[in-house]
């Protein structure tokens, strides 16, 4: 009974600040591991010390805003709502409650490191929910959550620029650049938190690639991302080889509406840009016995692979990406893209502006890379090892940060509500 008396008193103390709704992020999961690892049914509401603690972080947590972290509100006045309004609490709500609890502490102290995106495939953020558990724990010592709160707050250079131009300058009522600037601070959390001694960055709507080795950019280039009827997805996961001199398997969506019709009207076509006609087993077939004129894009029953070289679409270098898109990174024969000012022209595949410079910091210098510059045709591809694999991540931030500038991008995607 004291210790609900003391939750009221604790609870109906807690502010109601103004607040603009954000995804709130739920993992049952690390909720499930810290009780598992506590050994306890009740940890917030077993004493009044835990209970305090409680109250301390929900009234900071409470009043989180700008700063794309969730605050959780709603959640808070259900737990308040629970002490204050319920005649009496058993132990299994006392127990819900207590979890309840443990989530939103939790969550937020992982997504105030790690931040709060999703990618459409990801596999460089791996669980790390028994440091967020060890670290909760560890701060039952400390006294002054605030200060524990800033501590874990991101360090990165262009997120404290972001932070501070969204308090300055921009108001919640914006909420396209207001989301925009919500989204940048969550992967500067992101990148910043999944650290690599070396990583690349592709920023789709800025149609740029950087690369970086011990947190210096030595890289920065142009790129041809996806159209928007054919969008790049969002990738966080690793280059491990190369391809010199690679085939391009033409996917069958692109055979059908694209390269199909172009045979149909020039009987050339194949001949002129190195395609041949394969099976599905990669039998070559005598497209000089086909009836062209007999297919469509919907019964067409073979693939067109483009021979190495030069002239082939992917360049002379591929930069192999782990995902289920059969997205990649690779060269181009047509370098002429990146003058223009609006690359949104792929398949959804990321062209490189710079994709020698690249393979030769990657492979550390053993590559040919005046061999592959004379791109000759029909030359055998090989695959290169890298001595380790490096991270990627295709992200989607319409902003970029120089300096101390914040400059907005086009949504071209129409990402951003």
């Amino acid at each position: 009974m004291q210790l609900r008396l003391l939750f009221i008193l604790l609870f109906s103390l807690l502010i109601v600040p103004a607040f603009t709704q954000h995804v709130v992020v739920r993992d049952d999961a690390i909720v499930q591991k810290f009780y598992t690892f506590t050994h306890q049914k009740l940890y917030w509401l077993s004493n009044g010390r835990n209970l305090k603690r409680a109250y301390d972080w929900l009234s900071i947590i409470e009043k989180t805003e700008n700063t794309g972290l969730n605050s959780n509100k709603a959640d808070i006045d259900v737990i308040r709502n629970t002490f204050i309004h319920s005649i009496s609490i058993d132990s299994l709500l006392m127990a819900q409650t207590d979890r309840q609890i443990t989530s939103i502490i939790l969550n937020y102290i992982k997504c105030c490191q790690q931040g709060n995106v999703s990618f459409d495939y990801d596999e460089v953020n791996h669980n790390n929910d028994t440091i967020f558990i060890s670290q909760l724990l560890n701060f039952r010592k400390r006294a002054n959550i605030s200060k524990i709160i800033k501590k874990l707050e991101c360090k990165d250079h262009d997120y404290l620029i972001l932070k501070k131009f969204l308090n300055d300058s921009i108001s919640s009522k914006d909420s396209v650049k207001y989301n925009t600037l919500l989204l940048a601070l969550n992967y500067r959390r992101f990148l910043s938190f999944n650290h690599h001694t070396e990583y690349i960055v592709v920023n789709i709507p800025a149609t740029e690639a950087e690369y970086y080795r011990n947190d210096s950019l030595l890289i920065r280039m142009r790129t041809v991302v996806g159209k928007t009827k054919t969008p790049t997805p969002t990738i966080a996961s690793y280059i491990t080889n190369i391809i010199c001199f690679p085939n391009w398997n033409v996917p069958f969506s692109v055979a059908g509406k694209e390269i199909l019709p172009k045979v149909q009207k020039n009987a050339n076509y194949l001949e002129q840009h190195n395609f041949d006609v394969v099976d599905g087993k990669g039998n070559v077939i005598d497209d000089a016995e086909l009836n062209w004129n007999s297919y469509n894009e919907t019964n067409f029953p073979y693939y067109f692979r483009q021979s190495t070289g030069a002239e082939n679409s992917l360049g002379v270098l591929k930069f192999n990406l782990q995902n289920p898109f059969s997205i990649f990174l690779h060269a181009t024969s047509w370098q002429g893209a990146f003058a223009k000012e609006y690359r949104f022209l792929s398949h959804g595949c990321v062209r490189l502006e710079k994709p020698f410079e690249l393979a030769d910091f990657l492979l550390k210098g053993k590559i040919d890379i005046e061999e592959l510059k004379k791109g000759k045709k029909n030359t055998v591809s090989s695959s290169l090892a890298l001595s380790h694999k490096v991270a990627v991540f295709i992200i989607y931030m319409p902003l970029t940060v120089t300096g101390n500038k914040v400059s907005f991008l086009k949504d071209e995607y129409g990402l951003i509500k």
